[in-house]
């Protein structure tokens, strides 16, 4: 017997990371010795005050029972707070704040439960591939806005054409920014929440590297902006902040309406997250330590960045200098593309990269390191491409 797919999976975008996971792993099984830097998965331990937590709420019988259908309110109450503390915005914990077992989860499913077949909503090129899956699912169409390195990769909404501005329904963006490193400014921000208001469309803010920025500037929430809460949401994962990519814990703040849609479509799908899992977020987000060990986590990155660098400024490979995230967008040298770099730097040298022209056309002459490994590895990294002698 066979059975087909059905037509919504048919449609899906390709995968970006599970092509470039199979390239990595068939040259690791070939006996290279492969140095990945094209890998977006914190290499760290989640830090010990939220493991003993975690352990100790895995123990009680009350955590093993099914959780409350939108979440813990005491771990959302958690959520609320701690976006009063960092970034002085205030969200009613019932109303405005959406638990999520990842931030992926609620980027994805957004379309489905806010928007109607041929709806149109906005992405940014280059963006995180996943937001072409909410696309597909969703049986929206979308319209890429180019962020381009003349200006800072932040979108120029001037540019965005008029009918497309009032046709669309959502624009979602990303600071600091994926695959680009860029950060936003107190300015866009409130040009945006201007923008938001006289096109009547929803913004989307995806906060994954919100804890990650560099030589002592905090990022900026979108939150933090007036008005911001009357257009869009922010998503908030654990995943970068507290080294929990695996936990797959996070939650969204913001309009109440959107927050609304977003929980109903859960009831459907699911059970909220593991209420211990809930419990240690709400542990990693109040205990005495959490500042301290994010500045350890934002501290390491930051080291490895400027070794990085250090160690491609003598060989002559150009890089975008980040200013948050874990990501470093490097340009490709004349005559090859963004693929065949990737490729041949894979091949020749065991180097791992991510080819940002798989997060959109804009990420054409540009690929993406992650900064992943110890300073060590990465230096090795770039003598490894040195030694070609190619003319950055």
């Amino acid at each position: 017997m066979n059975f087909p797919q059905s037509e919504l999976l048919e449609n899906l975008p390709e995968q970006f990371f599970a092509s470039l996971v199979a390239k990595v792993n068939a040259q690791v099984a070939a006996g290279v010795d492969v140095i990945n830097l094209g890998q977006g998965n914190p290499d760290k331990p989640t830090p010990d005050y939220i493991i003993e937590a975690t352990q100790d709420e895995v123990t009680k019988p009350g955590n093993h029972k099914y959780a409350q259908f939108r979440g813990q309110p005491d771990f959302k109450q958690a959520a609320a707070k701690f976006y009063a503390e960092k970034y002085h915005a205030q969200f009613d914990s019932e109303k405005e704040v959406a638990v999520l077992g990842g931030s992926k989860i609620g980027l994805v499913e957004l379309p489905w439960a806010l928007m109607n077949p041929g709806d149109l909503f906005l992405l940014p090129d280059p963006g995180y591939p996943d937001y072409l899956s909410g696309a597909a699912l969703g049986r929206v169409n979308f319209e890429t806005v180019p962020l381009k390195e003349e200006n800072n990769f932040l979108p120029d909404l001037k540019s965005i054409p008029e009918a497309t501005a009032k046709k669309a329904k959502f624009f979602y963006i990303n600071y600091p920014n994926n695959p680009t490193g860029a950060v936003a400014t107190k300015e866009f921000y409130e040009e945006l929440v201007a923008w938001a208001k006289k096109y009547n469309v929803g913004i989307i803010s995806d906060f994954a590297y919100g804890a990650i920025g560099f030589d002592g500037k905090a990022p900026i929430s979108f939150m933090e902006t007036p008005g911001a809460k009357e257009v869009g949401i922010e998503f908030y994962t654990f995943s970068k902040t507290f080294n929990m990519a695996g936990w797959r814990l996070a939650f969204a703040v913001g309009n109440a309406d959107i927050i609304g849609a977003i929980n109903l479509i859960q009831d459907h799908l699911f059970v909220s997250v593991f209420p211990a899992l809930q419990e240690a977020g709400i542990k990693a987000l109040q205990d005495p330590r959490r500042d301290a060990e994010i500045a350890t986590i934002v501290g390491r990155y930051e080291e490895r960045r400027d070794a990085f660098l250090d160690a491609a400024a003598k060989i002559g490979w150009r890089a975008i200098k980040p200013g948050g995230t874990f990501y470093v967008l490097m340009t490709v040298p004349n005559g090859y593309t963004s693929g065949e770099f990737a490729d041949l730097l894979l091949a020749k040298t065991g180097v791992a990269l991510a080819d940002a022209n798989g997060f959109g056309a804009q990420g054409e002459g540009y690929v993406r390191i992650g900064l992943l490994v110890e300073p060590e590895r990465l230096v090795e990294a770039v003598e490894r491409i040195g030694k070609l002698n190619i003319k950055f």
